[in-house]
């Protein structure tokens, strides 16, 4: 079993008597991380909102109910908790009648259940984000020359659990995620009236990595509005699919002020919604460069979650081209990051970044040092 890195903090939050929400995209280990959490304990019912039986018995539910519903159990987790009408109001009966139970919520979307139990435990609960495996977390559980070994075929499959522990069945396994998650789950939202351009919009995503996004392109490339592109890009974002990096601007008039980049949280889920897992030898040199980005960023992006850093992060860019892929800016300190694939490529310092911010540190990042960026 790989050790997942939140589990300490999540023991940490229920031992200080918080209730705790995980947050996650399907499949990336929810229920096994709450089943590690407590395996072995007794009085533990979980509860599943993907159940019609459950979500009946929890609707419109007492405090006087809920206790008859959890009998004697002292711990209760509730997955895929925002399948469940108002369980904002069910979290709170839980937290503030039954201060005896521990509660943990786990949802794969962040549309109702962020909202609702924002309102209702305010103050009472610690959230969680879960994702993909990590690259620390696999390091943890291998080591690093394995780990290191295998970036080409995390650059292809991803980093799902299953898609990891089943080599050589990583095309199946994403299928599988693909129908049961993208096409069933998420294309059924409510608010997504046009199906097939969802997935037009997600195939210009996936072929965009690395680059500005205009809404207004995409719009007119699948035709559609803007409006309806930026709301489902929210949709996506919500669901733990894609995440947006915006711009960072302080110094300089050319800078880009108000554009943005999009990722994929997972590229094995990126590269099967093109259907290409061609190998890296094979395919083009900026591809390449597109997806180590694409990978670097979300692994840094989970890093600093589940770090609890409050880094800002951002790309840079002038209207003359000159870019960096990522800038970090924490408790005034500003680094800046470059992602290359050939380790023998130089990327030096773009002239103009480095006088509009002097005191600014500028690193290279390949996969001959990946670990310095990743597990430091």
């Amino acid at each position: 079993m790989i050790r997942r890195s939140i589990e300490e903090s999540i023991r940490n939050a229920l031992a200080s008597k918080k209730a705790v929400t995980i947050m996650g995209a399907r499949q990336v280990g929810k229920s096994t991380l709450t089943e590690t959490l407590f395996s072995g304990e007794e009085n533990v019912l979980f509860l599943n909102g993907d159940e019609a039986d459950v979500r009946a018995i929890l609707k419109d539910a007492t405090s006087t109910r809920l206790r008859a519903i959890f009998g004697k159990a002292t711990t209760v987790i509730i997955d895929e908790a925002q399948k469940i009408e108002d369980i904002g109001n069910v979290l709170k009966l839980i937290t503030d009648q039954m201060k005896d139970i521990r509660l943990v919520a786990t949802g794969s979307s962040a549309f109702s259940l962020a909202q609702e139990v924002n309102e209702s435990l305010s103050g009472r609960k610690r959230e969680f984000k879960l994702f993909p495996l990590s690259f620390k977390e696999l390091v943890d559980d291998t080591n690093l020359l394995d780990q290191t070994r295998l970036l080409r075929q995390r650059l292809l499959y991803g980093n799902y659990p299953e898609v990891v522990t089943s080599p050589g069945e990583e095309r199946v396994v994403l299928k599988e995620l693909m129908d049961s998650y993208l096409y069933k789950d998420i294309l059924n939202i409510k608010g997504i009236a046009k199906q097939d351009k969802l997935e037009l919009l997600l195939r210009a995503l996936a072929f965009q990595i690395g680059s500005q996004v205009s809404y207004s392109e995409i719009a007119s490339l699948i035709r559609i509005d803007s409006k309806t592109v930026e709301k489902y890009i929210d949709i996506l974002e919500k669901c733990y699919i894609i995440f947006r990096l915006p711009s960072f601007a302080r110094n300089l008039r050319n800078e880009l002020k108000f554009d943005k980049k999009i990722y994929f949280w997972d590229m094995g889920i990126r590269n099967a919604i093109i259907g290409n897992f061609s190998p890296i030898e094979l395919r083009d040199h900026k591809e390449v460069g597109h997806m180590w980005e694409n990978w670097l960023m979300a692994e840094r992006m989970k890093k600093l979650e589940y770090d609890r850093s409050f880094a800002g992060k951002y790309f840079w860019r002038t209207t003359g081209k000159k870019e960096i892929d990522l800038i970090e800016e924490e408790d005034g300190k500003i680094t800046a990051y470059e992602f290359k694939w050939n380790p023998e490529e130089k990327a030096p310092c773009p002239k103009a970044f480095a006088e509009a911010y002097p005191e600014a540190s500028f690193k290279i990042i390949n996969p001959s040092n990946v670990d310095t960026f990743l597990l430091d």
